[in-house]
């Protein structure tokens, strides 16, 4: 340092530090990026766990910014959706939002009112419902067979 004529601290206080901009609030968050495209359920699939984005991007290309606690979703460097990242796999993550109005009706099925629906018909049509929720190991998967019987009361009438 004796050609420059001043010692490193001299020189850093003055050429350094004046340049010098304040540390961001937040830590640096490692996140990766990855290109899908939507799929024909407007879900996209991240680490076997899938997340909801809207419906009208059906096909589209999105990036997804995967970091710890967050997945996020762009379309054409807009963000479109944004998820709590999901510990499990095999799993989705829907937004009411994200979904057509048919599918989000679909969603506020539960049990209880499917039996009710059935109820309006007939007590056997209830009794039916109930059995055909009861046999799967899962009550949604038994809504198809219900609704399926409920659509033949509006062609055929409940008699």
């Amino acid at each position: 340092m004796r050609g420059f004529g001043s010692s490193r601290a001299e020189l850093f206080a003055e050429l350094d530090k004046p340049k010098l901009t304040p540390l961001p609030d937040q830590p640096y968050a490692f996140a990766r990026w990855k290109r899908c495209r939507l799929a024909p359920d407007y879900h996209v699939e991240v680490d076997g766990h899938w997340y909801s984005a809207p419906y009208r991007l059906i096909g589209e290309l999105v990036d997804a910014r995967i970091d710890d606690r967050t997945v996020e979703i762009f379309h054409k460097g807009q963000r479109i959706a944004s998820h709590a990242r999901a510990p499990n796999r095999r799993g989705h993550t829907t937004i009411a939002d994200h979904m057509p109005s048919a599918h989000r009706r679909y969603g506020k099925w539960t049990p209880a009112a499917v039996i009710a629906a059935g109820e309006r018909i007939g007590p056997s049509t209830a009794a039916f419902f109930q059995a055909v929720i009861d046999a799967r190991p899962h009550p949604e998967q038994g809504f198809r067979t219900c609704l399926g019987i409920l659509a033949l009361v509006k062609s055929y009438g409940a008699d």
